[in-house]
C-alpha cells in the first residue's frame, strides 16, 4: 500500500527570508504544493511567500477566508471541495503533498480543517498528516519591535480577535503578555480594552509584517492610529518591574 503524506508547511507571516530550511526542502520535494486563496484568480500571501522564496509551482485551493459566521454552509462546502482536490491529486499519482500556510500550521490555520476533511473524505487509512512549524506573527512582531513576549513566571495569552470580549478583558487583567491575532476589523475596541487595562505604554501593533506595506505602531505614540487590515497583530505586555529578573 502506498504511503501518502499531506504536510502543512508554515511559511511565516510575510517575509520570505523567514521560511525555514525544512519548510523549503519539504516544499521543493513535494509532488504537489497547494496554497489557500480567497478566490481562484487571487494569489494569497502564502502563495506570494512561496513563489518569492523558492519559485515552485503552486495550486490554489479556494476557502471562504472572509466568512466570519462560524462553520457556515459556504465554509464547509469550501473545505469539502479543497479536500477532494487534495485526494484527487493523490489519486493522480502524488505521494507527497504540501500545503503552505501563513505562520504555523498548528496555530489558527486553515490547514487544520483541510487535514480533517481529507481524512473524513476517505484518506484515514492511507494519508499521514504531518506539519512543519513556521515563524508566527507574534514572534516576528516581537523581533521587529524589540518587544519581550514573556519572561520569568509570566504567562503568554494568544487570543483571536473573534473571541468573546470577556476573554480579552480577563487576559488583560492578568500578569502576562496578551497577543491578539487578526484584529484589524476591531482595532478601536482592542485599543480601548488595552487602555482600560493600563497597558497602552508598551503595547505595539503590527500590520503586513515583512511586506513593503508593513507598519509597526506603538500605541503610546501621539496621533490617531489608522484603520488596519485583517492581518493585524497586537502585543500588549504587562507592566514590568525595572529590576532585572523581577519576573523570576
Amino acid at each position: 500500500m502506498r504511503t501518502l503524506i499531506l504536510t502543512g508547511v508554515g511559511v511565516g507571516p510575510g517575509d520570505p527570508e523567514l521560511l525555514t530550511l525544512k519548510a523549503t526542502r519539504v516544499l521543493r520535494e513535494a509532488d504537489a504544493v497547494f496554497v489557500p486563496s480567497a478566490a481562484a484568480d487571487k494569489p494569497s500571501r502564502a502563495e506570494e511567500i512561496v513563489r518569492a522564496a523558492i519559485g515552485v509551482d503552486v495550486r490554489r485551493l479556494v476557502f471562504a477566508l472572509d466568512d466570519t459566521g462560524g462553520a457556515t454552509a459556504e465554509r464547509t462546502a469550501a473545505w469539502d471541495e479543497a479536500g477532494r482536490a487534495v485526494l484527487d491529486a493523490f489519486n493522480a499519482g502524488a505521494d507527497r503533498i504540501a500545503f503552505a500556510t501563513l505562520g504555523d500550521p498548528n496555530v489558527y490555520s486553515t490547514f487544520t480543517y483541510l487535514a480533517e476533511t481529507v481524512i473524513a473524505l476517505g484518506g484515514a487509512e492511507q494519508v499521514r498528516v504531518e506539519t512543519v512549524p513556521g515563524i508566527t506573527a507574534m514572534q516576528d512582531l516581537a523581533a521587529r519591535s524589540g518587544t519581550v513576549l514573556a519572561q520569568g513566571r509570566e504567562p503568554l495569552d494568544l487570543i483571536p480577535a473573534t473571541a468573546d470580549e470577556k476573554v480579552l478583558t480577563e487576559a488583560l487583567s492578568g500578569t502576562g503578555t496578551v497577543v491578539v491575532y487578526k484584529g484589524g476589523r476591531r482595532l478601536g475596541d482592542l485599543l480601548d480594552a488595552v487602555a482600560a487595562a493600563g497597558r497602552t505604554a508598551h503595547a505595539v501593533i503590527g500590520t503586513d509584517l515583512g511586506l513593503p506595506t508593513e507598519r509597526i505602531i506603538r500605541t503610546a505614540e501621539p496621533g490617531s492610529i489608522p484603520s488596519a487590515p485583517y492581518f493585524t497583530t497586537l502585543i500588549a505586555p504587562p507592566p514590568r518591574s525595572a529590576d532585572r529578573g523581577g519576573a523570576l
